[in-house]
């Protein structure tokens, strides 16, 4: 069920502790998730996919920042690729259980639980070569210029930001992709009940999300507005994860059917500092 209500912020304490307890509900049912695939990732897989590998390059010896982590699978792959890595996520459970996948493979990064429209709070002031960020993050902010602040206040001078996203066309449909229901260019705060998880609709869990759709000149204009300069702006049409109700499976990644090849489910960003 979703309800839209006007962007107001008499309710943000609580958008904060609602957006937390649901990552804490998803988290678990991710872990044991076909979607994830955890052990094929403990068994030596890289998680990241070949858009944002495209744009990260040669990540060898590079500090990189990682927002809205969750539980460390892209994390923890780039730390395989060489990178010296912290992720910062808002769910206490992702981070504890991003703690435990990185005891489990060795593969040694730092995790912070926070917010990350204020991780000035918990990075004290640490800089970094990198900022990479991906897939389901900006929907769940409601301030995208603060959110391009942290970002800038945390690349090293020269540093890159790499960012893929799920398009911002794609959550103008309703649930079923049968229909245009919600617009593309406005500002207002979406409540839902959500029942089960992307990874699992099956998960027996329900909680209430709120969440924001940001169209691509809001976040670009941010971005550029903190200090970064864009580099790269590219749009595919499939998503690289099977995560949509109602897909089909393309060459390159997942489609919605019926409309294979009309509308973009993804784009990507490279910029500097």
């Amino acid at each position: 069920m979703r309800i839209v209500y006007p962007h107001q912020l008499d309710f943000m304490d609580n958008y904060i502790e609602a957006n937390r307890a649901l990552w804490n509900a998803k988290t678990p049912h991710h872990l044991e998730s076909e979607f994830y695939d955890n052990e094929s990732f403990v068994d030596g897989r890289n998680a990241l996919m070949e858009i944002e590998l495209a744009l990260l390059g040669e990540v060898k010896g590079k500090s990189i920042l990682h927002p809205q982590c969750h539980f460390g699978q892209d994390s923890l792959s780039l730390v395989r690729m060489g990178a010296e890595v912290t992720g910062v996520d808002l769910s206490d459970e992702a981070i504890k259980a991003a703690q435990d996948l990185s005891s489990q493979t060795g593969l040694a990064a730092t995790f912070h639980q926070g917010n990350v429209l204020e991780m000035d709070q918990v990075l004290k002031g640490k800089t970094f070569d990198m900022v990479f960020t991906s897939y389901g993050t900006v929907g769940w902010l409601h301030d995208i210029n603060l959110w391009a602040r942290q970002i800038a206040l945390h690349l090293k001078p020269g540093g890159t930001f790499i960012f893929a996203e799920f398009h911002p066309v794609v959550w103008m449909f309703d649930d079923n992709f049968t229909q245009i229901t919600y617009p593309y260019l406005k500002a207002d705060t979406i409540v839902e009940e959500i029942e089960g998880t992307y990874a699992d609709r099956e998960a027996p869990i329900k909680n209430i999300s709120y969440s924001w759709n940001h169209g691509m000149s809001e976040v670009i204009q941010a971005l550029l507005d903190a200090g970064l300069k864009l580099e790269v702006c590219q749009e595919f049409d499939y998503s690289p994860y099977d995560c949509f109700p109602n897909t089909v499976k393309s060459k390159k990644g997942f489609q919605i059917k019926g409309m294979e090849g009309l509308i973009p489910m993804v784009y990507a960003l490279k910029m500097k500092k």
